[in-house]
Parts: structure tokens; C-alpha cells; sequence
């Protein structure tokens, strides 16, 4: 039977964050993803402040920030009016700035470096089973090979069979709304340096700028939507963005999804040798782009706990890491309910809704907040 110190199981973001910081710590890391090479859309696109902060440890930052759009405004917007202007220019950060850039070539960037520090994922390998046995936990794959480790993590999702394995509850609910997502190309003075969330009447639409003249538009839809066509997101910009004609949907989406988003956070993040961290450990909205960026700074944090405990500190340490974390994960999850409930409320609520938030925007404390909050500066 093979052994290792860490399996990880899941290569996405978070996955390949923990993976790096343990291999270039000198830790051995066995690292394995169910999907093939390649398996990837763009689907998370916001890296915050404190995320790059975070990442500079890795030795990523900088080629990540090359290759993706500095972002340094996000608006509350209905049409042209500004209900409320965040600026994060201002930010005492070196990333005074959202990073947009699409999840693919995020992974890469951290693929990359994970190959320059020695290690490499398995792929594709899943994991069924994970079991105690005489010297830490076993994982066995689909394929009927094992391996035995000190500590088994799992970076591998919402679904996550590692959580399930170690039977670490996963409460909350999902919401009733379905969202729809797609990557476009526009016409029509679509802007490229503001994330901007509208809440129009007809219902919520978010506009992000990516690379390549790019822009992603995730939208609440009905149940029973139509085809995801351009025709059909044109609708969504006529209806709940700057108002009819004015950005044009240009050829066929780039990549388009709809999805049902889910409100839920584990009990504990530890289960004896088994941790789970990310969208295995917590997962909510999309509102306010935090997922990517809260399972990254999970994975920064476990590392540095790991690495104490391998070397012959206590494992309590794994203990204090959860009690950590997870009044993070639950602030993360507040916010983002209440940006999802505000943007989903009954069309005879949303006019209040709207001169509620123009009235929190004239006070500057609130407008700072939320930017210390999106930026992620606020968990430092």
C-alpha cells in the first residue's frame, strides 16, 4: 500500500492551494481529482484583496494579477442610477482591487507552480471510500489502488465524499431560485472596470469584466427558463440591466450554466485524521464573489496548522483551526443570504428595497464596510 503524509483530494482552487504551501514546506502530498486534465469552465472569476495577500506565500500573485483585470469599483446600480458606490482604490492593500480572471486559468497558475515544487495530481482518480486503519486513515480509489495517510483532506466540493466518509454533518438548506450564468462578448459600452449588481425591477442581474473583452452576467431565473441562448440573456440585459438596446449580446455564449445555490456549513471541519475545507466544509451565494476566496484562505491557514503538527506539535492545533474558520464561514454566509434575499425579494418589495440601499450609501461608514468585507481584509 502507498503511503503519504497528506492526501488531498480535489484539485480545484483550493486543493491546489493547500497542496502547493504543504509541498514547498517539504511535506509529502499525494494529490488526486476525479476529473480529467482540462475538465474546466470558468465558473468562480473574483479573487479578492486578501486572497492575493494570501497567495503571495505561494509565489502566484503576481503572475496571477498579469494575467487578469484589475477591478477597483463594485455598484449597487438600478439602470444609470447609483443606489451605492463601493470603491476599493482607497484600500490600505497592495491589491486595491478586484481580481477578475476565469477559474481555469486560476488553476493553472497554481497547477504550474504545484509542478515547480515537485508534486502532481492524480487524475482521473476518486476517491470511494475513506476508512481508519492501523496507521491513519486508508483511501481506497476507484480504480482499487489505496493509500494510507497521516491526515486526509477534503477539497472536493459541495458533494464532497470525503465529508460523507467521515460522517461530518453538512446543515442548511437550498434556495428556491435557480441562476443562470453565462460568458459573452458585448456591445455597447458594457463597463471594464466595475463589477456592477443591478436590481431592477424584472429581478437581480451581476456584470463582471474578465480578460479578452469579456463579461460574465449571472442572472436569478425561473425554473423553467429557456434555453440558455444569447436571445435569452439579451432579455435579461433589456430587462433588469441599463434598459433595452443598450449592451448587445455578440454571437453565441462563450460557456453558459444554470445552477440551484445552497446555503450550508459543517459542523466541524475535523473528523479524527480527516479535515474537509472550501466548498467540502462550506458553500452559499454566489452574491458578493467570496466562495473561491474564503476556500483559499482556508487552505493558506490549514497548511501552515499542518505543518506544525506533522513536525510534533499537538494536533489540537487542527482543532483550533475549525474554531476559526467556521465563525468566518458563517459570517461569509450571512452576508451573502442577505445579498440573495434582498436581490430575490417579491417584484412589489424591490422599489423599497432600492431607496433603502440609496439611503445606506449616503453614509461612508457603510459604503467602507462593505469594501473591507468584499476585499476580505476584514479576516486578516
Amino acid at each position: 500500500m502507498n503511503t503519504t503524509d497528506v492526501l488531498v483530494v480535489g484539485a480545484g482552487p483550493t486543493g491546489l492551494t493547500l497542496s502547493t504551501a504543504l509541498s514547498q514546506q517539504g511535506v509529502d502530498v499525494t494529490v488526486v481529482d476525479r476529473l480529467a486534465a482540462g475538465a474546466n469552465t470558468s465558473r468562480a472569476v473574483a479573487i479578492a484583496a486578501r486572497t492575493l495577500e494570501v497567495l503571495e506565500g505561494l509565489g502566484v500573485s503576481a503572475r496571477l494579477t498579469k494575467e487578469g483585470i484589475h477591478v477597483p469599483r463594485f455598484s449597487i446600480r438600478q439602470r444609470d442610477q447609483i443606489l451605492m458606490p463601493i470603491d476599493f482604490s482607497a484600500l490600505p492593500t497592495k491589491y486595491p482591487y478586484t481580481l477578475t480572471i476565469s477559474q481555469a486559468a486560476t488553476e493553472q497558475v497554481l497547477l504550474d507552480r504545484l509542478a515547480e515544487v515537485g508534486t502532481e495530481v492524480l487524475r482521473p482518480t476518486a476517491v470511494t471510500a475513506v476508512s481508519e486503519g492501523e496507521q491513519g486513515p486508508v483511501a481506497t480509489f476507484d480504480d482499487g489502488d489505496s493509500v494510507s495517510a497521516r491526515y486526509v483532506v477534503g477539497c472536493d466540493g459541495m458533494h464532497s465524499t470525503v465529508r460523507d466518509q467521515a460522517r461530518i454533518a453538512y446543515r442548511g438548506h437550498a434556495y428556491s431560485e435557480s441562476f443562470a450564468l453565462a460568458d459573452v462578448h458585448l456591445q455597447g459600452g458594457a463597463p471594464a472596470d466595475e463589477i456592477v449588481l443591478f436590481f431592477a425591477g424584472a429581478g437581480l442581474l451581476v456584470l463582471v469584466p474578465l480578460p479578452g473583452g469579456v463579461h460574465r452576467i449571472v442572472a436569478p431565473v425561473s425554473d423553467q427558463s429557456p434555453p440558455l441562448s444569447a436571445e435569452f440573456f439579451q432579455r435579461l440585459l433589456d430587462t433588469r440591466a441599463f434598459g433595452p438596446g443598450r449592451l448587445q449580446v455578440v454571437g453565441d455564449p462563450i460557456w453558459a450554466s444554470e445552477f440551484r445555490i445552497h446555503h450550508r456549513v459543517v459542523d466541524s471541519y475535523r473528523a479524527g485524521h480527516v479535515l474537509v475545507v472550501g466548498d467540502a466544509a462550506h458553500v452559499h451565494s454566489p452574491a458578493g464573489g467570496q466562495g473561491m476566496n474564503l476556500g483559499i484562505q482556508d487552505a493558506t491557514v490549514l497548511a501552515d496548522v499542518l505543518v506544525r503538527v506533522l513536525g510534533g506539535a499537538s494536533d489540537d492545533l487542527l482543532d483550533d483551526f475549525g474554531k476559526a474558520r467556521r465563525p468566518i464561514a458563517k459570517q461569509v454566509l450571512r452576508l451573502t443570504d442577505r445579498l440573495t434575499r434582498l436581490a430575490t425579494l417579491p417584484r412589489i418589495a424591490r422599489p423599497a428595497r432600492n431607496a433603502a440601499i440609496s439611503l445606506a450609501s449616503a453614509v461612508p461608514g457603510a459604503r467602507r464596510a462593505l469594501a473591507w468585507r468584499l476585499s476580505g481584509l476584514v479576516y486578516r
